[in-house]
């Protein structure tokens, strides 16, 4: 811990006659918080959408997992008769919480969205659905089936695992996604970055060579440039993660109607996760500038 508060402090407290070596303006400083400020613009949201997706693959396997259904398809007469042989089925069956059958306002509220409001149940051949609440050890699937089939034939029952696991998987990889997505653009930070301390030491070369002629060391010399470009990329990654900040705060707010395109916002205590982008930033900065330090200094000899 005190080695690493020994380095911010080097970092920040800076030797002024070092700082010389390295160009206060132009090219590379501009290309270097140029990129920092917009890769963790960029992070920002690639943050929201791993952290976003975690949630909804989370919600979607907890609400899903122990709930199912259950479809009368019988002929308006029998379907009263089915129903009530199918819920007394249930309250037999180990496993299940609670059963019960749906209004027909609420299958009507379910088919709104695809039919508008103005359909009515008789017109269509709508099944009656029967929900099913599952217990904590749930029940068996299979043994529910076959004694559906024999005491109640219209009976169908869906315990959703065909779509659930593709909803969770798919939210799952969207997650992964995200944080591939800030591993690639903290390379693309260090490849910049990289780029522009090359140029800094070549555009610098004479005063390299005149530094090493009164006796100053590599490593010195290295250290200018690594606080410069350091610093460089901490404030422009700062101002980028605020810009993205203010953006993600301008998103919709989550809703249930559409869940996942409202809720790509942060909540609760992730909205200090993005504070770390900086300092990743000012992380990978110092690696990257240490790196291309190294190499062009040696080339220099």
């Amino acid at each position: 811990m005190r080695q690493v508060r020994t380095l911010v402090q080097n970092l920040f407290a800076g030797d002024k006659q070092a700082d010389r070596v390295v160009p206060p303006s132009g090219f590379t400083a501009q290309l270097t918080l140029f990129a920092a400020a917009a890769m963790a613009f960029l992070a920002v949201f690639a943050l929201a959408l791993s952290l976003a997706s975690g949630r909804l693959a989370t919600r979607w396997g907890d609400e899903l997992a122990r709930t199912s259904t259950i479809r009368i398809v019988a002929p308006d007469g029998q379907r009263v008769t089915q129903t009530e042989a199918a819920l007394r089925v249930l309250q037999t069956t180990a496993g299940v919480q609670s059963a019960r059958a749906l209004t027909d306002d609420e299958q009507q509220a379910l088919l709104t969205p695809w039919f508008g409001g103005n359909i009515s149940l008789d017109d269509l051949p709508v099944p009656r659905l029967i929900e099913v609440i599952e217990a904590e050890n749930g029940f068996d699937a299979a043994g529910l089936r076959l004694r559906l089939s024999a005491e109640v034939p219209a009976a169908f029952l869906d315990d959703h695992t065909r779509w659930r696991a593709p909803l969770v998987q798919a939210a799952n990889r969207l997650r992964l996604l995200g944080w591939v997505a800030i591993v690639l653009i903290a390379a693309a930070v260090a490849a910049i970055i990289t780029l522009a301390a090359n140029a800094a030491l070549s555009a610098n070369a004479q005063v390299i060579a005149v530094l090493r002629l009164v006796g100053a060391t590599d490593h010195y010399i290295a250290d200018a440039f690594i606080r410069r470009f350091t610093i460089r990329a901490f404030l422009g990654a700062t101002t980028g993660m605020i810009a993205g900040l203010l953006a993600v705060l301008l998103l919709p707010s989550a809703a249930d109607e559409a869940g996942f395109l409202t809720g790509l916002g942060f909540q609760g205590a992730s909205w200090l996760a993005p504070l770390l982008i900086p300092i990743l930033a000012a992380g990978v900065a110092l690696i990257a500038t240490r790196f291309a330090a190294r190499k062009a200094l040696e080339a220099l000899r």
